[in-house]
Protein backbone atom coordinates (compact mmCIF):
# COMPACT_ATOMS: atom_id res chain seq x y z
CA UNK A 1 0.00 0.00 0.00
CA UNK A 2 1.58 3.66 -0.48
CA UNK A 3 1.25 5.97 2.27
CA UNK A 4 -0.59 9.30 1.31
CA UNK A 5 0.13 11.89 4.01
CA UNK A 6 -1.34 14.49 4.19
CA UNK A 7 1.53 16.39 5.96
CA UNK A 8 3.52 16.15 3.22
CA UNK A 9 1.68 15.57 -0.01
CA UNK A 10 -0.60 18.29 -2.29
CA UNK A 11 -3.50 17.69 -4.28
CA UNK A 12 -3.18 18.65 -7.65
CA UNK A 13 -6.42 19.81 -9.40
CA UNK A 14 -7.28 20.99 -13.11
CA UNK A 15 -8.56 24.42 -12.34
CA UNK A 16 -11.61 24.24 -14.80
CA UNK A 17 -12.67 21.10 -13.37
CA UNK A 18 -12.71 22.73 -9.99
CA UNK A 19 -14.45 25.32 -11.24
CA UNK A 20 -17.23 24.13 -12.85
CA UNK A 21 -17.73 21.59 -9.46
CA UNK A 22 -17.71 24.69 -7.72
CA UNK A 23 -20.44 26.50 -9.45
CA UNK A 24 -22.36 23.48 -10.54
CA UNK A 25 -24.34 23.72 -6.84
CA UNK A 26 -24.04 20.14 -7.15
CA UNK A 27 -22.37 17.65 -4.25
CA UNK A 28 -18.77 16.63 -5.43
CA UNK A 29 -15.79 14.99 -4.13
CA UNK A 30 -11.95 15.78 -4.89
CA UNK A 31 -10.21 12.79 -4.68
CA UNK A 32 -6.31 12.32 -3.03
CA UNK A 33 -5.31 12.09 -6.63
CA UNK A 34 -7.43 15.53 -7.73
CA UNK A 35 -9.88 14.10 -9.76
CA UNK A 36 -13.39 15.72 -9.46
CA UNK A 37 -16.32 13.44 -8.74
CA UNK A 38 -19.95 13.91 -8.61
CA UNK A 39 -22.56 12.51 -5.67
CA UNK A 40 -23.74 10.04 -5.78
CA UNK A 41 -20.36 8.64 -4.75
CA UNK A 42 -18.69 5.21 -5.58
CA UNK A 43 -17.46 2.72 -3.00
CA UNK A 44 -13.64 3.07 -4.12
CA UNK A 45 -14.02 7.06 -4.08
CA UNK A 46 -11.37 8.08 -1.19
CA UNK A 47 -11.73 11.66 -0.74
CA UNK A 48 -9.88 15.22 0.92
CA UNK A 49 -13.43 16.84 0.20
CA UNK A 50 -16.99 16.74 0.10
CA UNK A 51 -19.50 18.93 -0.35
CA UNK A 52 -21.02 21.96 -2.16
CA UNK A 53 -19.89 25.46 -2.53
CA UNK A 54 -22.74 27.47 -1.19
CA UNK A 55 -23.38 30.68 -3.56
CA UNK A 56 -22.49 33.62 -2.83
CA UNK A 57 -25.48 35.68 -0.51
CA UNK A 58 -27.20 38.24 -2.14
CA UNK A 59 -26.00 40.96 -0.10
CA UNK A 60 -22.75 40.19 -0.82
CA UNK A 61 -21.02 43.42 -2.34
CA UNK A 62 -18.47 41.54 -4.50
CA UNK A 63 -19.61 39.34 -7.54
CA UNK A 64 -17.38 36.57 -6.85
CA UNK A 65 -15.25 35.66 -4.23
CA UNK A 66 -11.19 34.02 -4.47
CA UNK A 67 -10.64 30.51 -5.33
CA UNK A 68 -8.18 29.67 -2.22
CA UNK A 69 -11.23 30.41 -0.05
CA UNK A 70 -13.26 28.25 -1.58
CA UNK A 71 -13.17 25.14 0.56
CA UNK A 72 -13.30 26.84 3.82
CA UNK A 73 -10.14 28.21 6.39
CA UNK A 74 -8.92 24.25 6.49
CA UNK A 75 -7.64 24.10 3.35
CA UNK A 76 -4.86 25.59 1.45
CA UNK A 77 -5.16 26.56 -2.14
CA UNK A 78 -2.51 28.23 -4.59
CA UNK A 79 -3.66 28.88 -7.80
CA UNK A 80 -0.94 27.40 -10.50
CA UNK A 81 -1.83 28.58 -14.21
CA UNK A 82 -4.44 26.01 -15.06
CA UNK A 83 -4.13 23.98 -12.13
CA UNK A 84 -5.14 24.42 -8.13
CA UNK A 85 -2.72 22.93 -5.71
CA UNK A 86 -4.26 22.32 -2.21
CA UNK A 87 -2.52 20.87 1.08
CA UNK A 88 -5.57 19.06 3.29
CA UNK A 89 -4.04 18.40 6.16
CA UNK A 90 -5.66 21.25 8.12
CA UNK A 91 -9.40 19.25 7.11
CA UNK A 92 -8.09 15.77 8.56
CA UNK A 93 -10.96 15.57 10.89
CA UNK A 94 -13.56 16.32 8.37
CA UNK A 95 -11.53 13.99 5.76
CA UNK A 96 -12.29 11.50 8.57
CA UNK A 97 -15.99 11.98 8.32
CA UNK A 98 -16.09 11.65 4.42
CA UNK A 99 -14.01 8.54 4.41
CA UNK A 100 -15.03 6.12 7.53
CA UNK A 101 -17.78 4.39 5.64
CA UNK A 102 -15.76 3.59 2.68
CA UNK A 103 -12.03 2.56 4.33
CA UNK A 104 -11.63 -0.62 5.06
CA UNK A 105 -10.10 -0.14 8.58
CA UNK A 106 -9.96 2.99 10.42
CA UNK A 107 -6.81 3.83 12.56
CA UNK A 108 -7.71 6.89 13.70
CA UNK A 109 -7.96 6.73 17.22
CA UNK A 110 -5.76 5.76 20.26
CA UNK A 111 -7.63 2.84 20.58
CA UNK A 112 -6.37 0.72 17.44
CA UNK A 113 -8.02 -1.26 14.83
CA UNK A 114 -11.03 -2.48 16.09
CA UNK A 115 -12.88 -4.22 13.35
CA UNK A 116 -12.84 -4.47 9.69
CA UNK A 117 -15.27 -3.05 7.37
CA UNK A 118 -15.26 -6.20 4.77
CA UNK A 119 -17.83 -8.83 6.03
CA UNK A 120 -14.99 -11.66 5.48
CA UNK A 121 -12.54 -10.01 6.71
CA UNK A 122 -13.97 -9.56 9.56
CA UNK A 123 -14.68 -12.85 10.22
CA UNK A 124 -11.22 -13.70 9.88
CA UNK A 125 -10.07 -11.04 12.39
CA UNK A 126 -12.68 -11.90 14.32
CA UNK A 127 -11.12 -15.53 14.72
CA UNK A 128 -7.80 -14.98 14.66
CA UNK A 129 -8.34 -12.89 18.42
CA UNK A 130 -8.68 -16.33 19.63
CA UNK A 131 -4.98 -16.72 18.94
CA UNK A 132 -4.31 -13.69 20.23
CA UNK A 133 -3.57 -12.04 16.90
CA UNK A 134 -4.51 -8.57 16.29
CA UNK A 135 -5.91 -6.50 13.50
CA UNK A 136 -3.06 -4.55 13.23
CA UNK A 137 -1.00 -7.65 12.92
CA UNK A 138 -3.02 -9.02 9.96
CA UNK A 139 -2.89 -5.14 8.32
CA UNK A 140 0.62 -4.87 8.38
CA UNK A 141 0.46 -7.75 6.42
CA UNK A 142 -1.90 -5.63 3.94
CA UNK A 143 0.57 -2.57 4.30
CA UNK A 144 2.82 -4.75 3.41
CA UNK A 145 1.41 -7.28 0.37
CA UNK A 146 -1.41 -5.29 -0.70
CA UNK A 147 -1.86 -2.40 -3.48
CA UNK A 148 -3.88 0.52 -1.86
CA UNK A 149 -3.96 3.45 -0.32
CA UNK A 150 -2.80 4.54 3.42
CA UNK A 151 -4.49 7.61 3.68
CA UNK A 152 -3.19 9.70 6.86
CA UNK A 153 -1.15 12.16 8.54
CA UNK A 154 1.84 11.31 9.73
CA UNK A 155 4.36 13.25 11.46
CA UNK A 156 7.91 12.73 13.15
CA UNK A 157 8.64 15.34 15.70
CA UNK A 158 6.58 15.04 18.20
CA UNK A 159 5.33 11.86 16.68
CA UNK A 160 2.00 11.64 15.29
CA UNK A 161 -0.36 9.04 13.15
CA UNK A 162 -4.03 9.06 12.47
CA UNK A 163 -4.50 6.91 9.29
CA UNK A 164 -7.54 5.21 6.89
CA UNK A 165 -6.99 1.82 4.82
CA UNK A 166 -7.88 1.47 1.33
CA UNK A 167 -7.38 -1.66 -0.71
CA UNK A 168 -7.92 -1.84 -4.11
CA UNK A 169 -8.24 -5.69 -4.04
CA UNK A 170 -10.00 -7.19 -1.68
CA UNK A 171 -10.41 -10.59 -2.62
CA UNK A 172 -6.39 -10.12 -2.61
CA UNK A 173 -6.49 -8.95 0.87
CA UNK A 174 -8.73 -11.81 2.01
CA UNK A 175 -6.24 -14.15 1.08
CA UNK A 176 -3.52 -12.33 2.31
CA UNK A 177 -4.94 -12.25 5.46
CA UNK A 178 -6.36 -15.90 5.84
CA UNK A 179 -2.89 -17.47 4.56
CA UNK A 180 -1.21 -15.16 7.34
CA UNK A 181 -3.40 -16.15 10.40
CA UNK A 182 -3.23 -19.83 9.38
CA UNK A 183 0.64 -20.12 9.32
CA UNK A 184 0.44 -18.08 12.90
CA UNK A 185 -2.02 -20.28 14.28
CA UNK A 186 0.35 -23.47 13.39
CA UNK A 187 3.21 -22.11 14.57
CA UNK A 188 1.52 -21.30 17.55
CA UNK A 189 -0.23 -24.79 17.91
CA UNK A 190 3.56 -26.23 17.95
CA UNK A 191 5.57 -23.76 19.61
CA UNK A 192 3.40 -21.92 22.00
CA UNK A 193 2.40 -23.57 25.02
CA UNK A 194 -0.63 -21.25 26.07
CA UNK A 195 -2.23 -23.39 23.26
CA UNK A 196 -1.29 -27.01 24.25
CA UNK A 197 -5.25 -27.27 25.37
CA UNK A 198 -7.67 -25.39 23.52
CA UNK A 199 -10.90 -24.00 24.85
CA UNK A 200 -13.75 -24.20 23.15
CA UNK A 201 -13.35 -21.22 21.28
CA UNK A 202 -10.28 -21.38 20.38
CA UNK A 203 -11.01 -24.78 19.04
CA UNK A 204 -13.86 -23.21 17.01
CA UNK A 205 -11.23 -20.82 15.38
CA UNK A 206 -8.69 -23.85 14.68
CA UNK A 207 -11.57 -25.48 12.77
CA UNK A 208 -12.32 -22.09 11.35
CA UNK A 209 -8.32 -21.45 9.48
CA UNK A 210 -7.70 -25.17 9.63
CA UNK A 211 -10.37 -27.36 8.86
Amino acid sequence: MKKFNLFKEIIVVAKEDFLRAASSAKSFAITYSGEIRYAPFADDTISIFEGQIPPLSPLSTTLSRPISSMLGDNYRIVEDDDRILIKASGAWQSIIGFNQKRALYDDTTGDGIAEFSDKKLEDIGWNATEFNISYREIVEQFEEKCEGILLCIEQEEPYQFSGMGFVFNIENAREIGFDYCVSTIKDKLENDEDFATLTDDEAEAKDYFLS
